[in-house]
């Protein structure tokens, strides 16, 4: 069954969620049809960044937004939108993308107490693109790496199974109120600890660290706990059901699982 629901997950990977392309996938199983509706997405959505050409440049939207999917699991950075492009200017797009919802901020909190938003640093974010499915086709990703993969090394070391578990969170929030995203990192000089998303439950802080496969260290995961003095840890990777200490592992297909635990 697990074996399964994994086969499940890669191929909603590569579909996504978007109704049209969910809709080809029901009717034909076919991917590349799949591929043709997704392309056709994206292209509507840059034809419309045209009606912002008053208040910015349409090709600032498309850079920016194709900067986005290619930093995807990292600290943004300005500078790898366009070198010769002003910052503010870019943030101008990030906003606009994030008020039209095809990005999503993941801002960096420094997780003492709740509410998270309480202690954040803006100057460290992510976004992650709406859609897997979308995301994979702007850039291009070749479907086997995602398919055929023993391990499946969801591409990017990781990266699309960061994206997947952020939209993921979102869904499960409620759909009354704007959610946030938050991520952690050690700001002290020479620190490698980063942990890639923190939620709070019942007053309780959770960090949560994703694996793209079945292995890897889960060093920053402790680091934060201890200190944090947190109680209790999730990692979503690949694996089955199980838990090592305080961290409870689940499958990357089992995020609804976190929504319910405090």
């Amino acid at each position: 069954l697990h074996k399964k629901l994994a086969d499940y997950l890669r191929t909603f990977l590569l579909v996504g969620g978007m109704p049209e392309s969910v809709k080809t996938w029901i009717e034909k199983s076919d991917y590349l049809a799949c591929r043709y509706v997704q392309n056709d997405i994206l292209g509507t959505y840059i034809d419309d960044f045209a009606k912002y050409k008053k208040r910015i440049s349409p090709m600032i939207l498309q850079q920016t937004l194709r900067s986005v999917a290619l930093q995807s699991g990292c600290k943004f950075i300005y500078s790898q939108v366009s070198p010769d492009m002003e910052s503010v200017k870019i943030k101008e797009a990030l906003e606009l993308l994030s008020m039209a919802g095809i990005i999503m901020p993941v801002t960096h909190t420094a997780a003492n107490g709740v509410p998270l938003g309480a202690e954040v640093n803006t100057k460290f974010r992510k976004y992650l693109f709406m859609d897997t499915g979308l995301l994979q086709r702007l850039l291009n990703l070749d479907m086997d790496n995602v398919l055929l993969s023993t391990d499946v090394n969801l591409v990017n070391k990781g990266t699309l199974a960061e994206v997947f578990v952020g939209l993921e969170l979102l869904k499960y929030g409620s759909c009354y109120e704007r959610q946030e995203l938050y991520y952690w990192l050690r700001l002290e000089k020479g620190a490698q600890a980063e942990v890639d998303y923190v939620i709070s439950k019942s007053d309780t802080i959770i960090p949560i660290e994703v694996k793209s496969g079945t292995k890897g260290s889960m060093q920053s995961l402790y680091s934060f706990m201890e200190l944090k003095k947190t109680r209790l840890g999730f990692r979503t990777s690949l694996e089955n059901f199980g838990r090592i200490g305080n961290i409870e592992i689940y499958p990357l297909y089992a995020i609804e699982n976190f929504s319910g635990k405090s």
